[in-house]
């Protein structure tokens, strides 16, 4: 399960997303603040902040006040992060165009180096003496990246990675050669010779990469 799925499931808490949104946006808010900004209790919002308290998403501090105590102020962690994610596909697409209009191939060279990146990023972690190891561990990997992926492996159909979500599915659509800087990748990292297929149905696509020793 990604972290951010982790965090939304969370989240189906009534209130929770709205303080947290609240404070996002203000850099830090008393229970005070939040309750007559929610139109909530006090106590009321006190158990929610520190339920999300208890499990990291949100941190105190004390800020000095003109006249009498310090104020306790909350504000969120690092832990939810990926509820606010900093660039977005649009964001790529129009830097990998910029590019392409200062180089003719601008573009693919850019893409070519993030995969460059994100192979020896990756080394680190799918590490193995059999080729199912690290294919099991590059899964895990990219599961945490939010590519849903799953390690299989059956004596009909051999050795394979099945993914059920494409993060840069718009750039794949508007730069095909991404899809060979994928396999070269996955090979780089499996030691392995892998084909890679899509398949879809309504609105289920499946990314299914299939290894075979060299």
């Amino acid at each position: 399960m990604t972290p951010h799925l982790k965090i939304l499931r969370r989240l189906s808490k009534p209130h929770w997303f709205d303080i947290m949104e609240l404070i996002k946006c203000s850099g830090g808010l008393s229970v005070g603040e939040l309750a007559e900004s929610l139109g909530m209790s006090y106590m009321g919002v006190k158990k929610h902040c520190l339920a999300m308290h208890k499990l990291g998403w949100l941190d105190t501090w004390r800020s000095p006040k003109a006249v009498g105590r310090p104020e306790k102020l909350y504000r969120l962690t690092e832990k939810v992060a990926p509820l606010f994610p900093p660039i977005g596909n649009e964001v790529c697409l129009a830097i990998l165009e910029a590019a392409a209009q200062l180089e003719s191939n601008g573009a693919e060279k850019l893409l070519l180096a993030f995969f460059r990146g994100q192979t020896e990023k990756l080394a680190a972690s799918v590490t193995g003496d059999s080729v199912q190891e690290r294919a099991e561990r590059l899964a895990a990997a990219r599961t945490a990246a939010g590519h849903y992926s799953r390690c299989e492996w059956s004596e009909a159909e051999g050795l394979r990675i099945e993914e059920y979500h494409q993060p840069l599915q718009p750039l794949f659509e508007k730069y095909p050669t991404l899809e060979r800087m994928e396999v070269q990748m996955f090979e780089r990292l499996l030691g392995a010779r892998v084909e890679r297929s899509v398949s879809s149905t309504a609105a289920l696509t499946r990314y299914r990469f299939d290894i075979s020793p060299r």
